[in-house]
This record gives C-alpha cells, structure tokens and sequence, in this order.
C-alpha cells in the first residue's frame, strides 16, 4: 500500500484526484488539506445542511462528494485521508479506519472507531468518515480535526433542516481538535507527516 500527499488546496481538485485514484488499479493512502470548504454526500440536499450565506460570507466553497453520508467542514487545520483499495468479498464490513487509529495511537492519541466509522477520543468526534463501492474498488474517506476553526465547522453546517426533504441528514456530533493533545507536534504540516509514516509503518507489518 502506497502513502500519496496531494499538494492541492481546492477540494474539487483532490476529489478528482480521489476518483481517478478509484477508477485505477493501485492500492493507495492519500493525504490532503482543504481550503474551507463544506463538503455534502452524494444524498444531500444542500440548503437542509448547509448556511449558504454563512459560506458566502466567509469565501467556504461548497461541493458535493460521490461518497454518502454527511456533510462535513474541512479547512487547513484538517487533515484528510482515502484509502482506495480493491473491495473484499464483504467491502462495506471492513474496519477502513484500523490503520488510522493504530497510527494516532503511535502518536499518543488514544483513539477508537465508533458504529458509524467515525473516530473518537474519550467520546468526542475526532474524525468523520463516508465510503463508496464502484467496479470492484473500495473508497473509503475521512477526516481529521487537528486545528480547525470549530466555530466555522459549527456554524457552516447550520442548514435548514425543513428544507430536507428526502435528502439525507447529518448526523451531528461534539467534535474536538488534535493539537491540544499533541504539545509536540505544533503544526498540521508535522502532523501529516508523522501521520503517513506511521500509516506506512502499519501496511508494512501487514506484508
């Protein structure tokens, strides 16, 4: 399994370079940081789980996802990650988070995959996570909160819910950063690095 960090900042970009990592044959972790953007799933309507002004204001893009699941809030004190892997013969019963979580722990973080494939550390989201299933290919996305501004997170995703109507609803969540529980690591940069080498570290106990 090889580690991948895109330098690309537009979440656009990285979502197509996550899809042409799917629609390929290798086996890949890839590392990205977003400009502030609200990324929404494939389901969503996007006025139900976003405030369109709010972004408006602060310059947050808004897209959409090809994965499910819910909207999430992404800027440069959040480090995001896909594994693209070939589907086993039970894709979507696979613990996709497991290289993740044994990797945080390496750093010191002591944290754990909840039922929805989100990551916590003593009860509170650390991580949010959607998957996909497309021509034998598993993608498998998720986010990591080290500095983000909690504030925006919040109140970006403040959408009006009467608005719903079929589309499917995120599911919110207490959310907390990294940094603070990481005095030695002072910025996300470091923390994407120490992040992929331990991630690499686990594939190659794996081999």
């Amino acid at each position: 399994m090889k580690t991948l960090f895109s330098n690309y900042r537009r979440a656009e970009q990285n979502l197509a370079l996550e899809q042409e990592l799917l629609s390929g044959s290798e086996e890949a972790v890839l590392f990205y940081i977003n400009d502030s953007t609200v990324v929404v799933g494939r389901n969503q309507t996007i006025e139900a789980e976003v405030d369109v002004d709010y972004c408006h204001r602060y310059g947050i893009e808004v897209v959409r996802r090809l994965s499910g699941g819910g909207a999430v809030y992404h800027d440069c004190g959040n480090l995001n990650y896909a594994i693209i892997c070939n589907a086993p013969e039970h894709p979507l019963d696979r613990d996709y988070t497991e290289p993740i979580v044994w990797a945080l722990r390496q750093l010191g973080i002591d944290a754990v995959t909840g039922s929805r494939g989100e990551i916590t550390v003593d009860g509170i989201k650390i991580s949010g996570s959607a998957s996909m299933v497309s021509r034998g290919r598993v993608l498998f996305h998720g986010t990591l909160l080290f500095d983000a501004n909690l504030e925006r997170l919040n109140a970006s995703l403040m959408g009006n819910q009467t608005l719903r109507g079929k589309g499917v609803k995120s599911v919110r969540s207490q959310v907390r950063n990294l940094k603070p529980l990481l005095t030695n690591i002072p910025n996300i940069t470091l923390f994407a690095h120490h992040l992929r080498h331990a991630v690499e570290l686990f594939y190659n106990q794996q081999d």
